[in-house]
């Protein structure tokens, strides 16, 4: 659905990102991991077209698309989140979903018409809520919900979007265990209609819900491949894992 090659990124004399290459597939979770400082979001950036590679190259479905354009990856149906909730506070559950959803489907000939009125959006983003479980919130202004919730309602309005990828960056930061519990089902079931890239550091989590991890360290790829393969590599018991040599 989603793939990279050789993709570099430097900042002046460091390189945040060392020629990665990495494939995302329908039907699979894609746990990405690494000490902090490793690039990962680094990497989540140049997916989504926030940052220019310096050198590599993006594809979705096989074909080449355009470097640094975060709208233009947004309409093709590729949708983030972030470290730090970026949800609009005063605005209600429903009302962030709609706006999310308005985006992916914008209609410059309804230039009189409310955009209340769209049914398509509107009907996107009720789904989107019920889908993470915020269906019974959805008139709550987003402010108003707790840590958790806000994370949840972060993922609907990815959805409210009807991705095809979703590039999700720490999505349980700050979750306590039942909720977490409940974003790793929503996952799984997500999954099957979509490509997941998973940052994220509870290691229980990775390695109960991934079905391929990658980890990274000093922004380039020490190992990739199924949970097992990865927790025995030796390269990530003594980078990563905490292992001595």
């Amino acid at each position: 659905m989603l793939g990279a090659s050789r993709l570099t990124r430097r900042f002046g004399g460091l390189t945040a990102v060392d020629r990665v290459s990495i494939d995302l597939e329908r039907d699979a979770i894609h746990a990405l991991i690494g000490p902090n400082g490793a690039g990962k979001s680094t990497l989540i950036n140049l997916l989504s077209g926030a940052l220019d590679p310096s050198e590599g190259s993006i594809s979705f479905r096989g074909e080449p698309v355009p470097a640094g354009r975060p709208e233009r990856m947004a309409h093709l149906g590729i949708g983030r989140t972030f470290q730090r909730s970026n949800v609009f506070p005063d605005f209600t559950c429903f009302e962030n979903c709609r706006l999310a959803a308005q985006a992916r489907t914008p209609r410059p000939w309804a230039v009189f018409e409310p955009a209340l009125r769209c049914r398509r959006s509107k009907d996107a983003a009720e789904r989107a809520l019920v889908t993470v479980g915020l269906g019974a919130r959805r008139n709550v202004p987003a402010s108003a919900l707790s840590h958790g919730e806000r994370r949840a309602l972060e993922i609907a309005m990815c959805l409210a979007a009807d991705p095809q990828v979703l590039l999700l960056d720490e999505p349980l930061a700050g979750m306590g265990t039942e909720e977490s519990q409940h974003t790793l089902k929503l996952l799984r079931e997500l999954k099957h209609e979509r490509a997941i890239l998973l940052v994220e550091h509870d290691m229980d989590a990775v390695f109960a819900v991934a079905d391929v991890i990658t980890v990274m360290a000093d922004g380039a790829v020490l190992a990739s491949g199924p949970p097992e393969a990865v927790r025995g590599d030796r390269a990530v018991r003594e980078a990563y894992l905490g292992e001595a040599r």
